[in-house]
């Protein structure tokens, strides 16, 4: 089935067409969400019972804004449906929309295996004339080796010949998904130029950004996984010239402001590095190695940023030795589990990480964060109060490791009253001003912020 954008240029006429979404994860239920929204009917499919019961229920999984409203409205309406079943979820699509989460290994290197247990479902319940979009992050090869394989001989039919196939990554952060879906450009190839023309008809009903269509499947995959290994690079970059500034009695803050009103000089703000960041250099890492390619500033970059959470400790010890303290039956009050400000996502979080290498050391530490239960910090295995109050009380150092908005309007003198003294506070997301911290009577330590080092 070949399919147009002619045909699909009214809301009814995008309602003849059934799409299925496999994995109805952080992206894959946004993405359902707004296919719906335009008019098409979906079905969101996942082998999770939970996800698919509270999906059914019209409650999102997770926290992400806008999007409860968007699923309990096309729950409501009738276009848009849950199930764990795969001939129910795939028999009658014209679209299979893949979203499946790739994971890790212990030794960082990519396992496909909920990739290729979906694809094998995907394929014995596959029409002739479906088409199917990856959307998932993957290596480069992955899209026309494993997928297209593991589609091929669990259907018998011939991708290109019996159905389509095509190739988009998803851009979008957490927090703002459904904004970033919708409107930043969206990368796309297929296997041939039929394919491109049924998946490019198919996203325009939803992105309001530019499709740009590369020449083939394999780019397409790349430009993915080079743009977050640019960042991750840059982030290194900074957290390697933030150490010199801590050493060399220089606030790298400053200088990063006034380096970057040169037009070609774009500094970022040190931090530890988390989310999907860390696990993308380390797929196309793992594909450069099979081709005997080695790539010495992608894998250094990864080890800067992993060290970055050592340094963090090399900064608390260094703020208890000016405190007159020592770690040995200190206690440590950590802000923030999220992998970023402002979101509840602690998949991938260098700040567990951080917290593991202080209990290692025999340090008690308490952690909190807005956007989680006591419940649900237990259930993660992490050190928590009931609120944030107990969490500071008697602590002799804050490690705010998540510039949280929340965080920005504490008050420092509040902080310091609950905390044994001299108060300490180790600043990871830049959230307060030093000077300001010291005129309150605190230690302050900074990644980056010599200046108040010495």
């Amino acid at each position: 089935m070949a399919i147009r954008e002619e045909d699909l240029e009214s809301f009814s006429q995008r309602g003849r067409y059934i799409i299925t979404v496999v994995g109805c994860g952080r992206m894959g239920l946004p993405t359902a969400c707004l296919l719906a929204e335009a008019g098409f009917r979906v079905i969101c499919f996942d082998i999770n019972p939970q996800i698919i019961d509270w999906i059914n229920n019209g409650v999102s999984p997770f926290s992400e804004p806008g999007l409860d409203k968007l699923l309990k409205k096309n729950l409501k309406e009738g276009r848009l449906t849950a199930t764990t079943d795969p001939k129910i979820a795939l028999s009658r699509s014209d679209v299979v929309i893949i979203t499946v989460n790739v994971l890790m290994d212990e030794k960082g290197r990519p396992d496909y295996s909920n990739l290729e247990r979906a694809c094998k479902d995907i394929g014995l319940n596959l029409r002739p004339g479906t088409l199917v979009i990856v959307e998932s992050t993957v290596g480069p090869g992955v899209t026309e080796s494993l997928i297209k394989e593991t589609l091929e001989l669990s259907s018998g039919l011939k991708a290109g010949e019996n159905f389509s196939l095509a190739f988009s990554p998803i851009r979008a952060a957490i927090g703002r998904v459904l904004h970033d879906i919708a409107n930043y450009p969206r990368v796309l190839a297929a296997i041939d130029k039929q394919s491109l023309a049924a998946a490019r008809a198919i996203l325009k009903t939803v992105i309001k950004g530019e499709i740009i269509e590369v020449s083939n499947i394999m780019t397409a995959e790349v430009v993915k996984l080079f743009e977050n290994i640019y960042r991750d690079v840059n982030l290194a970059l900074a957290n390697e010239l933030a150490k010199f500034c801590e050493k060399a009695g220089i606030d790298y803050i400053e200088v990063q402001s006034a380096a970057n009103t040169q037009p070609y000089c774009h500094l970022l703000k040190p931090g530890i590095v988390g989310g999907h960041i860390t696990k993308d250099p380390y797929i196309l890492l793992n594909e450069a190695e099979s081709l005997g390619v080695k790539l010495q500033i992608t894998a250094l970059a990864r080890r800067v940023n992993d060290e970055t959470v050592r340094r963090v400790f090399e900064l608390v010890r260094d703020s208890f030795k000016s405190a007159g303290k020592t770690l040995k039956r200190a206690k440590i009050a950590v802000l923030g589990v999220s992998y970023k400000p402002n979101v509840k996502e602690a998949r991938g979080s260098s700040v567990i990480k951080l917290v593991k290498l202080l209990q290692d050391r025999n340090i008690r530490v308490n952690v909190f964060d807005p956007y989680y239960s006591f419940e649900e910090m237990k259930d993660m295995g992490l050190p928590a109060e009931r609120n944030l109050t107990k969490t500071l009380e008697d602590s002799d150092c804050v490690i705010m490791a998540i510039g949280h908005d929340k965080f920005k309007r504490l008050s420092l003198r509040k902080i310091g009253m609950l905390m044994r003294k001299p108060p300490i506070i180790v600043d990871l997301s830049h959230v307060f001003d030093p000077a300001r911290v010291e005129r309150e009577g605190f230690i302050y330590r900074g990644l980056g912020r010599g200046v108040w080092t010495k």
